[in-house]
């Protein structure tokens, strides 16, 4: 007989990383309850509640909307798997890690991808890519609308537009907006949008939400050609969510649950009071960070709120910056990758930890974590912070 393992004691960690981030206590309390059938008529009622909250959270009426099982990457391979169909041209905006596994996703479906690519931090300048957009007149166009490795936001009326002029659809990355952020996927006019559970929802991963345009849909039910991943098949799946409830695959039902909860958490705040919370939190970030002698990677205006990317100060081991303050504080954030490796750090302020104290809280510990690694720190962050937002308790916590 094997010696027995000892009880979970996971360590309890502040997560301000890019996510997973901290799972709001409402959400774990739900995922206790009892688990029924995949094909429980309970269970259909939970994922409908899914579906009507999650139109609100993406800006949009699109009645096909669902939650796919997997984690924010089955989202972008449901997206680009169902739309973008081998020898078709998909145009992908190229500038961070996830639109470069967006454009290899692209490649493996047999597509011609053709990448407009900027340095990773830099926004695209909408009227460009609308006049490359009508010179290549693509089946699809893919971007993200907030770049997880850079903590870019990109907005996309115009470039959406443009798209829709010559007959393409689509598609964007929203796993990081999702919840924290404005992303109007109708005022954008983006056709398929996706996203994740693990960050603005404030939920375990493991789901994707994914939503649908109705124009998209007529394009996909015209589709001729059958889409080479079963799992994700759009089609296959509207029959088991939306028809006759016929067997497709078992659901994560605990999942499920977290979700409707997280979601519930969400409406009972308001989806406007979440966005300033989070909003307000960015900006005495952005404050404290900058008093310190930090400056931000990204231009302010096309800065995502809940994930920051202040560049490290020159001489600055980012690694041992981390460390000493996760050792301190229990407070977890991570550096950046790719091009980005060792030149940013990446901070995410989302759900229950976006608040007032937390961040300052957050600040005290970067401060004190970087005066320890030899950095000349210039200014009280916390004052900084405290003094560039007034925070409007009574309405926001």
């Amino acid at each position: 007989m094997s010696t027995p393992l000892s009880p979970l004691n996971p360590p309890r960690r502040l997560l301000f990383g890019p996510g997973p981030t901290m799972v709001d206590p409402r959400v774990y309390q739900a995922m206790t309850k009892t688990v029924v059938s995949h094909l429980d008529p309970y269970f259909f009622e939970v994922v409908e509640d899914c579906r009507r909250l999650l139109r609100v959270a993406f800006g949009t009426a699109n009645e096909f909307t669902l939650a796919m099982s997997g984690t924010g990457s089955a989202g972008m391979q449901t997206a680009v798997a169902n739309f973008v169909e081998p020898g078709s041209t998909f145009v992908v905006l190229a500038a961070g890690f996830f639109a470069d596994r967006m454009s290899e996703m692209g490649r493996r479906q047999g597509a011609n991808v053709i990448r407009i690519e900027k340095p990773w931090g830099e926004a695209f300048d909408q009227n460009e890519v609308a006049a490359k957009i009508r010179e290549l007149k693509p089946n699809v166009v893919g971007f993200v609308q907030a770049e997880t490795s850079t903590g870019v936001f990109q907005n996309s009326e115009i470039l959406c537009a443009a798209a829709h002029e010559v007959g393409a659809l689509t598609m964007s990355d929203c796993v990081t907006s999702l919840g924290a952020m404005p992303v109007e996927l109708d005022k954008q006019g983006i056709d398929i949008g996706y996203s994740c559970t693990q960050k603005g929802m404030s939920c375990p991963p493991g789901l994707a939400p994914v939503t649908v345009s109705p124009r998209a849909m007529e394009w996909l039910k015209a589709r001729k050609t059958t889409p080479a991943d079963w799992y994700l098949d759009l089609k296959l799946l509207a029959d088991y969510y939306e028809g006759a409830h016929r067997y497709h695959h078992t659901a994560p039902i605990s999942l499920f649950y977290a979700l409707r909860e997280g979601l519930s958490v969400i409406n009972d705040e308001g989806i406007e009071n979440r966005w300033l919370r989070h909003k307000l939190s960015h900006e005495m970030f952005v404050a404290g960070v900058e008093a310190m002698g930090l400056r931000m990677h990204v231009k302010a205006g096309n800065r995502i709120w809940n994930l920051n990317t202040p560049v490290i100060p020159e001489g600055v081991d980012d690694l041992k910056v981390r460390k000493r303050l996760l050792a301190a504080t229990d407070i977890e954030i991570s550096g950046g990758f790719g091009p980005l490796a060792g030149k940013v750090f990446r901070v995410g302020i989302m759900g229950p930890l976006a608040t007032e104290d937390n961040t300052l809280l957050l600040l005290k510990g970067m401060q004190d974590a970087l005066a320890g690694e030899g950095f000349a720190v210039k200014g009280d962050a916390v004052a900084a912070a405290q003094a560039a937002v007034t925070w409007p308790v009574a309405q926001l916590v």
